[in-house]
């Protein structure tokens, strides 16, 4: 959604790179780039006007004077400021000291609210909860249908005594505000702890819409009233945030289709306008695609700085720790690493989600998104059906598949055999690399590891490793080679690289100077 933003943003970062101090033109053109980049992204023109306003109040303040990397702190000056217009803080959800939790849902028609009723019931049902679902909206044609279809898939229950209207021109029968009552009475009855009463919606906003929200929200008293946004609506989004602001008096805001293509900048401007917080995001088609707002970490992404904190929730959720510490064992008692661990391994990783979500929230992202973009989710898919093809025997011993069994391997799974040949390769290259890191305790090929790379000691069994030379017996000779050595040391010294941190002084950070994997330079975009 915010790609096109982000881009703008990090381009302008980047000329602040390398800069002692800046200048108070330095900042004045920094925050004209910022100012159009986030006009372009259709953020509200107050919203730009009072974010910039800051930034350059801030920038020329004694916080960047005094900074060791003025550069740095502009960049931290932006986080800080975009943190604040996404609503400053994480707001959950107020739960109801007694009775159940009403959750009244508001916003208009397309904006994906019966969806988000079950995305959110189901969100709620992972917390230990006990939800259910009321069809409030009876305008809008098979409504009803749809959200018992999406309680169904969520494994809520669905409270819907009428079944509303199924054509445009058909009058829906029953009341709204008498079916949101009855469902808030029949959850007490049933002791569900949370109710969400899904409203209808209508292409505009008007006044016949505005008052039968109203009416259900005097008859239910909801503790939470959302209003649920399409974040590709445009500038719209304000003048519509407002008026519903205004009509029912809402909350909170969900952004829904926040994996759209579209500039997506006036979502970030209704948390400001309105001064209600952003609470959940709706970030793509599956009942799954839906998280708690984190403003701080929605700035990070913006500004290419990742959302790791999310990933590892993610990998927390939904790995199998059992599997976990079966690994673990493993390689304490430095058994093999075989084509069943591999198999294991990749479902754990196609468990936690999309590889190009998951990819997206690292840290500089942004710089491959191309590849990302390109990246064929299908690909675990295949990897899964190769090593199935095969039979136990082959799994753990993968050094028997000679050319006669690839073909077969190939053939079961429906790929060419060359897909199986690069398949076996990358498994022998992981299956190296989890043995140096059973016997030498770290990272093979990194600098400074016990046993492993340029700067660590030599493991044990370590092959060409350089032996060390006798010092002469000569003391004359000796000395001699002391100072050799001294001066060589001091050479290698001058030529490790500088400059890799954002914004200090040097040359760029380049990936052929570590030991890294064939093909890893690629990876970073070097």
């Amino acid at each position: 959604m915010f790609n096109s933003l982000s881009d703008r943003l990090t381009a302008t970062f980047k000329n602040l790179r390398g800069k002692g101090r800046l200048t108070e033109a330095d900042v004045d053109a920094t925050v004209r780039e910022i100012r159009r980049a986030l006009l372009d992204a259709d953020v509200a023109v107050p919203v730009v006007r009072e974010f910039t306003g800051r930034v350059r109040e801030r920038a020329l303040g004694a916080e960047v004077n005094a900074a060791l990397n003025p550069g740095q702190q502009i960049v931290k000056i932006v986080n800080e400021e975009l943190v604040e217009i996404l609503g400053g803080e994480t707001r959950r959800i107020r739960l109801a000291k007694t009775g159940p939790t009403i959750i009244m849902l508001a916003g208009l028609q397309g904006a994906g609210k019966t969806t988000l009723a079950g995305k959110l019931a189901k969100w709620l049902k992972a917390q230990g909860h006990s939800p259910i679902l009321v069809a409030a909206d009876l305008q809008r044609p098979n409504a009803v249908t749809q959200l018992q279809v999406v309680g169904q898939r969520a494994g809520v229950p669905v409270f819907a005594p009428h079944p509303g209207a199924t054509s445009e021109l058909e009058h829906p029968a029953g009341d709204p505000v008498a079916v949101a009552r009855q469902g808030v009475e029949d959850a007490r009855q049933k002791l569900h702890d949370v109710v969400i009463v899904d409203t209808a919606g209508r292409l505009g906003v008007d006044a016949d819409m505005m008052e039968q929200a109203r009416q259900i929200r005097r008859a239910i008293v909801p503790n939470e009233v959302l209003f649920v946004i399409d974040s590709m609506i445009g500038q719209d989004a304000v003048n519509t945030a407002m008026a519903f602001d205004e009509g029912v008096n809402f909350t909170g805001i969900v952004l829904s289709k926040l994996d759209g293509d579209a500039r997506g900048g006036a979502a970030l401007s209704v948390a400001s306008v309105t001064g209600k917080p952003v609470m959940f995001a709706s970030t793509g088609e599956s009942l799954d695609d839906f998280e708690l707002f984190h403003p701080d970490r929605m700035a990070s992404r913006i500004l290419d700085m990742g959302d790791v904190l999310t990933l590892i929730e993610q990998a927390e959720k939904s790995w199998d720790k059992d599997e976990a510490a079966r690994m673990a064992k493993k390689f304490a008692d430095q058994e093999d690493f075989t084509l069943d661990d591999f198999l294991a391994q990749m479902q754990q990783i196609r468990n936690m989600g999309s590889m190009k979500k998951m990819l997206m929230m690292m840290p500089g992202a942004q710089n491959i998104r191309q590849q990302l973009e390109q990246f064929d989710e299908r690909e675990i898919d295949r990897v899964e059906a190769i090593v199935r093809s095969m039979t136990p025997h082959e799994r753990v011993a993968p050094k028997i598949i000679n050319g006669s069994r690839r073909a077969r391997i190939a053939k079961g799974s429906g790929v060419h055999v060359s897909e199986v040949n690069g398949l076996l390769e990358r498994f022998a290259q992981a299956q190296k690399m989890m043995k140096k890191m059973a016997q030498g305790g770290g990272m093979p090929g990194m600098p400074g590891m016990p046993g492993m790379g340029a700067g660590g000691g030599a493991s044990k069994g370590a092959k060409n490793a350089p032996k060390k030379k006798a010092r002469s017996g000569n003391p004359a000779k000796a000395a001699q080679e002391l100072r050799d050595a001294e001066a060589r040391r001091a050479s290698a010294a001058k030529a490790l690289p500088t400059g890799a941190a954002f914004g200090q002084q040097g040359g760029d950070f380049d990936p052929s100077e570590l030991n890294l994997p064939k093909g890893f330079d690629k990876f970073l975009g070097k």
